[in-house]
């Protein structure tokens, strides 16, 4: 049997399998992979529990980029949208903390707000302030360096220095620069740090909540979930107090609207379902859900905004970039096998 075979029989799912696929198809992944999502939303039945949250999130969360580009970015201040979002978001789980109180949990609660302090807090105040160098769909395109961050953070706490990521990464910043060829400026750099400041915090608390549940056995989370927001809000309250300008809190209509929407629906349920899911699934499905994102949140700024976009060098840069993720899991494999025959 091929070596191409053997890795489809291990692969869950017919959804799972056609994603996996896609790894053979980069350069057509934009087109492909959200066609697919969409086909398998709607008539896959097979789909477990736990990817229909990672796949609803997902839907979900595609809008949140146009949302926040067109709507907040630069028109109001964005410390106080990341303070705002949190403490909606934190009022959905109010009941459930009140009525699921147990002092004996105490230190599982610390230990969730000082993971939402880092996955939602810091990240917030990273992704908000990137908008104003880039646009939407450079953002929703730079998210793809989040399983990088996973990986080295993790090999990090382990003790491991492995020095062949320096070549996946340098091939992901190649895809970055030809997105920008020819107007390359600090602006862009900065707006790029930032986005990756994001994906490096998105990616440890995402990565050290699985760890904490799957260590305490928790499985209940509606109860705990909600001090991940504590943390949170006591992250964007201060660095409100500290950077924000009062002068950009004055909301129109349009923009409470789309403040409740992003609190209550992408932050609280969407960030509570996505959590749940991750801890239901393997880091490495988990890895493609997290880029399934992409493709998703680009097709509906150009779709529905109607945003001028130059298609073939967004898609020449997002494929060596895509690519550039699957020499880092060829590289993550190669390490694997080294480890296992040392032993």
């Amino acid at each position: 049997m091929s070596k191409r075979r053997k890795f489809f029989r291990r692969v869950p799912g017919k959804f799972l399998k056609s994603i996996y696929f896609l790894n053979f198809l980069a350069e057509k992944s934009v087109k492909f992979k959200s066609i697919l999502l969409i086909f398998y939303i709607k008539f896959d039945p097979k789909i477990g529990e736990c990817m229909k949250k990672l796949i609803f999130v997902t839907v979900l969360w595609a809008f949140s980029f146009s949302l926040i580009g067109e709507f907040l970015a630069g028109r109001v201040d964005s410390y106080f949208a990341a303070f705002s979002r949190v403490v909606l978001a934190l009022g959905v789980f109010l009941p459930f903390m009140i009525k699921d109180f147990a002092a004996k949990n105490l230190a599982l609660y610390a230990k969730v707000a000082a993971i939402g302090a880092v996955q939602i807090g810091v990240m917030y105040i990273f992704y908000y302030n990137s908008f104003a160098y880039l646009s939407v769909a450079e953002v929703a395109l730079f998210t793809i360096f989040t399983p990088f961050y996973v990986s080295v953070v993790y090999d990090v706490l382990a003790g491991r220095l492995r020095l062949m990521y320096l070549f996946s990464v340098g091939t992901a910043v190649l895809g970055a620069l030809i997105i920008k060829y020819g107007s390359v400026n600090s602006g862009f750099w900065y707006g790029f740090l930032l986005v990756q400041g994001a994906n490096l915090c998105f990616g440890v608390g995402q990565s050290a909540y699985k760890f904490l549940l799957e260590k305490q056995g928790f499985n209940e989370q509606r109860g705990v979930f909600g001090y991940f927001f504590v943390g949170a809000a006591a992250v964007t309250g201060i660095a409100f107090a500290m950077f924000g300008n009062p002068e950009k809190i004055n909301l129109d209509l349009t923009q409470g609207a789309v403040l409740l929407w992003l609190g209550i629906g992408a932050s609280g349920l969407g960030y509570f379902l996505w959590n749940k899911g991750a801890c239901e699934v393997d880091s490495g499905t988990l890895a493609i859900m997290n880029n399934a994102l992409i493709p998703a949140a680009i097709i509906v700024n150009l779709v529905f905004w109607h945003k001028d976009a130059d298609i073939l060098r967004l898609c020449l840069g997002g494929a060596v970039i895509y690519i550039s993720l699957l020499i880092h899991n060829k590289i993550i494999a190669h390490y694997e096998r080294a480890s296992v025959a040392a032993k």
